[in-house]
């Protein structure tokens, strides 16, 4: 079943299982045969699993799997579309580069969800590099995607300037925090619930479904695969250092969970009076939830730092603490999201005020390339449509696909890209604003977009 042939939003076990089966890229296929490779599907219970899984760790520089990690990868893996190229005359029986993806879920402005293929586990051997392979698998899933009807691809990046060239784009920055904590000094709210120390299947069970209860008002959040809920709890037998990994919940003044975090504790030998805490994940999902669970993790005793990752750039916990120099924030590009069908994409999300754009996209792939017209409402819904050679009247906007998707989630202005050099905007005002003024307020987000997790 194609993707257009469903509403968008939710994804069902039906459209995920159409992808995951989806044939490989006939054009990629054949670029690759051309230099004597074999681009293939591969089923997670296959033999074939091993070597593929096995080239992923030497591509992310981690050690050989063991026998007991293979098994729980493949029991965790059946949600993936698995895709490696084999050289026939390699010595090993393991594919030379690898990818995986799968059907998932992108919160957009206007908490609304879009189909979006996660793409993962990009790896090239060493032996195979500069000889188009990453490009012809990279496109090839671009194209595989396109081909079933997903108006979204995303990806989180171990080498960022790799993806622009695929129109990728980093559309939710993710920020890094290291906190002085007997510098900090908590003001922020004092809710009436209570935190309580639970086991580490008891909050693998938490975790899911408050995600779930979350995820859709922040734009940037994706459905978490199942399988990794295991790594952020602990509960996974074949990783390492489980045991260090504690876990705490927030309870409110009714009884209910409403938040929970796991932590680890590393102790300082030189002085402890000064360990350091390490937050794996924090989820809540009301603002007592996050107070209780922030001053938790920064009132705990003989700790001198609490570091946190994947955070948002606009967190309210710097205004819950005293000194916000005791917060050393670092900012990094986090998610990258990739439009593949224009009208699907820009009809799902919210605006952040009303006007009428003309899109002129350009595409190195040709996939998104066109002419749109943009028409939002007071209320922030858009309608769009493709004119081709028709002339529409509006504020137009010249830009690529890359620049389109960075500013997807309302993570970069239009203005800044503007500044930048990336965009160009053309025409007459509306006697008030001049024209770049009016691209942005439309193209615009009042929040921050945020990914609390790698994939």
């Amino acid at each position: 079943m194609s993707m257009r042939e469903t509403t968008y939003g939710r994804v069902g076990e039906t459209e995920r299982a159409a992808f995951r089966a989806g044939p490989v890229d006939g054009e990629s296929a054949e670029r690759l045969a051309a230099n004597g490779l074999d681009y293939r599907r591969l089923a997670v219970d296959s033999d074939e699993y091993v070597g593929w899984l096995q080239s992923v760790a030497r591509g992310f520089q981690d050690g050989e799997r063991t026998a007991e990690q293979i098994a729980a990868s493949r029991e965790r893996s059946g949600y993936r579309r698995l895709t490696g190229v084999f050289d026939p005359e390699s010595p090993m029986d393991a594919p030379v580069a690898t990818i995986a993806s799968w059907l998932g879920e992108l919160t957009v402005p206007g908490e609304a969800m879009i189909p979006s293929c996660a793409i993962s586990a990009v790896t090239v051997a060493p032996t195979h590099r500069r000889k188009g392979v990453a490009r012809a698998m990279l496109e090839g899933e671009l194209r595989a995607a396109h081909a079933a009807g997903v108006p979204m691809a995303m990806l989180t990046v171990s080498e960022s300037p790799l993806y622009g060239r695929y129109g990728f784009a980093p559309a939710a920055a993710g920020a890094s925090w290291r906190i002085e904590t007997k510098r900090a000094g908590w003001i922020g709210p004092q809710p009436a619930g209570r935190i309580d120390f639970i086991s580490r299947e008891r909050v693998r069970e938490l975790m899911p479904a408050l995600h779930e209860r979350v995820r859709h008002r922040r734009a940037g959040e994706i459905d978490v695969p199942h399988s990794h809920w295991d790594g952020f709890a602990g509960t996974n037998p074949a990783a390492e250092k489980t045991a260090e990994k504690r876990a705490v919940q927030y309870t409110d003044a009714d009884g209910d969970v409403r938040g929970a975090a796991v932590y680890a504790v590393r102790e300082n030998h030189d002085d402890f009076t000064k360990a350091t805490v390490s937050v794996h994940y924090l989820l809540a999902e009301t603002d007592d939830a996050y107070a209780a669970l922030w001053r938790f993790l920064l009132e705990l005793d003989l700790v001198a730092e609490v570091h946190a990752g994947e955070l948002s750039v606009d967190e309210p916990l710097l205004w819950m603490i005293a000194d916000q120099r005791a917060a050393k924030v670092s900012v990094r590009d986090h998610q990258y999201v990739r439009i593949l069908d224009v009208v699907a994409a820009l009809e799902t999300r919210r605006y952040g005020g009303p006007g009428a754009l003309v899109l002129d996209v350009s595409d190195p792939l040709g996939i998104a390339a066109g002419r749109y017209l943009l028409e939002v409402d007071e209320s922030g819904a858009g309608r769009v449509r493709a004119l081709g050679g028709e002339v529409a009247e509006g504020v137009t906007v010249m830009l690529g696909v890359a620049e389109l998707s960075a500013t997807y989630l309302g993570g970069v202005s239009l203005a800044t890209l503007a500044a930048a050099g990336r965009v160009t905007v053309a025409g007459a005002g509306d006697g008030a604003s001049d024209p770049l003024t009016i691209a942005t307020r439309v193209l615009g987000w009042h929040t921050a977009p945020r990914l609390s997790i790698w994939y």
